[in-house]
């Protein structure tokens, strides 16, 4: 699929990369064992989902933090009657090595799943797919390693074109050969049909709007509902 059409290349996409880098984390993650719950039915007997991405898991520009993706899959949650509590633990702005140095930190809550959202920043800088695939790697062996009980879903992700058609192919194979290799759930792509959306993003063109992060949590629970049942 080609994505993120309508991003204006050169000059803006500059601009864009300078913004993002920047960015503030819409929600700061508090300690593991109670990092920000995206619901008001949290109890400590519940097993929790853990949601480590960035600025499109923290909900980056949406008005409240029940906006964000990982606060709408909660709502998914409590309207079938299933019950875990939604653990939001996006960081704006964050690569997927410092994804990686926060792994261990988020492991040691033991979520039943962990759900690895990251890359985006890395193919907005144009990083190396290679070391994008590595680090990703490195956070699954220590999940295995850390909390085998976990389970892990991964989280598929697209670089925008003007990269070139090499880097865009090289970089889209890095999360089905992750998920083959390691046997993992795959979401195909976190922004399917929202990404390049005029009317599903904010006005920089990256970041989903309410709709947009509404049709990403349905992403992701089509993946992640048949592995709760």
């Amino acid at each position: 699929m080609r994505i993120w059409r309508g991003i204006i290349v050169g000059a803006a996409f500059a601009g864009l990369l300078t913004a993002c880098a920047g960015e503030r984390p819409a929600q700061r993650p508090a300690p593991p064992a109670g990092e920000t719950a995206a619901s008001a039915n949290e109890s400590p007997d519940r097993p929790t989902i853990v949601f480590l991405g960035t600025s499109l898991t923290a909900g980056y520009g949406l008005p409240t933090p029940d906006s964000a993706y990982p606060a709408v899959v909660q709502q998914l949650l409590d309207s079938v009657g299933l019950r875990y509590t939604v653990v939001n633990a996006g960081v704006s702005g964050e690569s997927s090595a410092g994804a990686l140095r926060r792994v261990d930190w988020v492991l040691k809550a033991r979520p039943a799943f962990l759900v690895v959202e990251t890359g985006a920043n890395d193919g907005l800088r144009g990083q190396d797919p290679d070391s994008v695939r590595a680090n990703i790697q490195a956070m699954i062996d220590r999940g295995r390693t850390q909390s085998p009980d976990t389970r892990i879903v991964l989280a598929g992700m697209e670089a925008l074109p003007n990269l070139g058609q090499d880097y865009v192919r090289r970089f889209r194979a890095v999360f089905p050969a992750l998920a083959k290799a390691n046997r993992l759930p795959l979401i195909p792509f976190l922004l399917q049909d929202v990404a390049g959306v005029d009317s599903l993003n904010q006005d920089d063109g990256i970041h989903p709007n309410n709709r947009g992060a509404r049709l990403a949590a349905h992403n992701v629970w089509r993946t992640l509902e048949p592995l709760l049942r």
